[in-house]
């Protein structure tokens, strides 16, 4: 009731005590016309009330001018309904067109007639292209089907893909619109394709998709593209919105007008004004929206003039992905750094795409996105994805003075009370070159504290090379000492890591205390450093697990492509067990990471405590 007072006072607002120009009753008269025939009642809860309190007003409107009066009118009811649709015009000597008759003319003449709003070609790359500006309706497909059959439908049948051209199509029959659908769905099962409530006999439609046609479907497995304008309009919207959401399109190109499925222009009494009023709305039954105002937003927005091409390159992408996908599925089967898993992944990937998940791909990036999930989910694995070539940046020459500032912006070392050392660095690298350097603006500061910290909370990894050096620092130069054996899939070897016997500077010795600080962000090389140091007892790990990353992974062309995946193709020793690559590495003491540190601090302190 309310809404429909707001209304009525919309149309009446302009009501005053002056020269009588126009009665209120016209005022009247076009809210009972948008209460009798307006497609969302709702809208309108309370309007027959709403007249009757109007229509006892004996003001009469001030507005002379009547175009002047009928745009007032017109903004009023917008604003009060959000409808666009909605106009009152005045119009006199408007004629309504009556609605056309089917022409009695042969089915070979008329199915020239409709050629002329049709074009059919088929494009490079045996793609089919039909550009339509009017959808016939079912009276209309019965008479000169067979003729349109023959001469456009059978032409663009066998391609590979379809693009339909609606950037011009402005005009159709509703009756039309399960025809068009059902060429592109499968005979079985029925699919309720749209709901019409019509308003003025209050009755809902249901369109479902046909079970027989004349002649062959294009069926579902092949890419259909669907072009849009700005000006796409009306029954050629519903079409692309119910097959945008069957999953069956992709579409290209602009939002569509916001049409209306049925709208009619009638006249105020007998006057020269008139209302254009939605009489039927359409409700979309996967969505339960409509398309109508807001129109249909594309899949890939481009503009009007570059959809074709837009469409064909979409075309000539999803005729590749089989086989792109199948080749990255070889990679992980030849590669991975878990044979059972790469295995089991390449098997899965290709019944993924199989199943059609692949079909609505349109970009490079949406394929490399739908690998890189896919990848994830049947491995488990974070590391094992679709990535960028990024080529290596060349060797920096630096000077040694270069180096040395490098060093020291890179660790951050301390010396905490009771002579307790602090190490952090936040990437592992090939530390050889500088050893000299790392050893004695780094290692020299902490070489002869009576325990130390090492903090890699921010360590993300990096090269895998320096870890046995790294690592040797911990241990005593007496014994060979194996650290931990890599498993490498291309070459189906594994090979021991072992413990270096000669290193730059001095060993900090297997006797003093050591803590290493992690967290979840700890990954890669850090991981493997955490690993062989935690297996051998040689520290106490204390924060969060870690990642859960993987050895540095190597970057695989996907075929004769653009796209490139990350596999590790090496993992760490397993005999005891699952390694650190997925799970991450327990700590022994497992706090939030902004408190690890001070934890440490608190267990070195008083395990000093208790030898003093």
């Amino acid at each position: 009731m309310a809404q429909a007072l707001v209304l009525l006072a919309s149309l009446l607002i302009f009501s005053n005590v002056a020269h009588c120009d126009f009665s209120p009753k016209v005022i009247v008269d076009m809210a009972k016309i948008l209460m009798d025939n307006y497609c969302s009642p709702e809208k309108l809860a309370g309007m027959e009330e709403a007249i009757d309190a109007g229509s006892s007003n004996t003001e009469i409107l001030n507005i002379s001018d009547p175009a002047t009066l009928a745009s007032v009118l017109t903004d009023g009811v917008k604003k009060t309904i959000f409808d666009s649709r909605v106009k009152v015009t005045y119009e006199p000597g408007f004629v309504p067109a009556a609605p056309p008759a089917m022409p009695d003319i042969p089915p070979e003449q008329l199915a020239e007639m409709i050629k002329g709003t049709v074009k059919v070609e088929v494009l490079d790359g045996n793609i089919g292209y039909l550009k339509i500006q009017h959808i016939i309706g079912e009276e209309m497909a019965q008479k000169v089907g067979p003729i349109l059959l023959e001469c456009i439908w059978d032409k663009v049948l066998p391609t590979s893909g379809m693009i339909l051209d609606f950037r011009s199509a402005v005009s159709g029959e509703l009756s039309g619109i399960p025809y068009i659908v059902s060429y592109y769905t499968d005979s079985e099962p029925p699919i309720h394709i749209d709901s019409v409530y019509d308003r003025t006999s209050d009755v809902t439609i249901e369109l479902w998709s046909m079970p027989t046609l004349l002649g062959k479907r294009y069926g579902t497995s092949k890419p259909l593209i669907i072009l849009t304008s700005k000006n796409t309009l009306g029954i050629a919207e519903d079409v692309v919105y119910c097959l945008k959401n069957l999953k069956r399109a992709t579409i290209v190109g602009e939002n569509t007008a916001g049409g209306s499925i049925n709208i009619n222009k009638i006249k105020v009494g007998d006057t020269d004004f008139y209302v254009t009023v939605p009489v039927a709305k359409s409700i979309n039954p996967i969505t339960g929206k409509s398309w109508e105002i807001n129109g249909v937003a594309p899949n890939v927005e481009v503009a009007a003039e570059d959809a074709l091409d837009a469409a064909i390159a979409i075309i000539k992408l999803r005729s590749e992905i089989p086989g792109l996908v199948q080749a990255a599925a070889t990679l992980v089967a030849d590669n991975y750094a878990f044979p059972s898993i790469g295995d089991d992944v390449a098997e899965k990937l290709g019944a993924v795409v199989a199943s059609g998940e692949y079909n609505l791909i349109s970009t490079k990036e949406e394929l490399e996105a739908k690998l890189s999930a896919d990848l994830l989910k049947l491995s488990g694995d974070k590391c094992l994805k679709a990535t960028s070539n990024i080529p290596a940046r060349p060797p920096m020459n630096l000077t040694p003075e270069m180096f040395i500032e490098l060093v020291k912006v890179s660790f951050h070392t301390d010396v905490f009370e009771n002579n307790i050392g602090y190490l952090r660095f936040d990437m592992f690298g090939d530390f050889e070159h500088v050893a000299k350097i790392i050893a004695e603006h780094v290692w020299n500061k902490v070489v002869d504290t009576d325990m130390l910290i090492i903090d890699l909370r921010n360590n993300v990894g990096g090269s895998t090379s320096s870890i046995a050096g790294f690592c040797s620092y911990f241990f005593d130069s007496d014994k060979q000492i194996v650290l931990d054996h890599v498993y490498n899939r291309p070459s189906n070897t594994t090979s021991d890591l072992l413990a270096l016997t000669q290193l730059t500077g001095r060993r900090y010795g297997s006797k003093k205390s050591v803590i290493i600080l992690t967290s979840g962000a700890t990954a890669g090389a850090a991981e493997e450093f955490v690993f062989i140091i935690k297996s051998l007892g040689r520290a106490m790990i204390i924060g969060e697990t870690t990642r859960g990353g993987c050895h540095p992974p190597e970057t695989l062309r996907v075929g004769e492509s653009d796209i490139f995946l990350s596999i590790p193709i090496s993992h760490s020793d397993t005999a005891q067990g699952p390694s650190w690559e997925g799970a991450g590495i327990a700590p022994h003491i497992p706090v939030p990471a902004d408190a690890a540190l001070d934890t440490a601090k608190a267990i070195l302190y008083k395990h000093f405590s208790g030898q003093n």
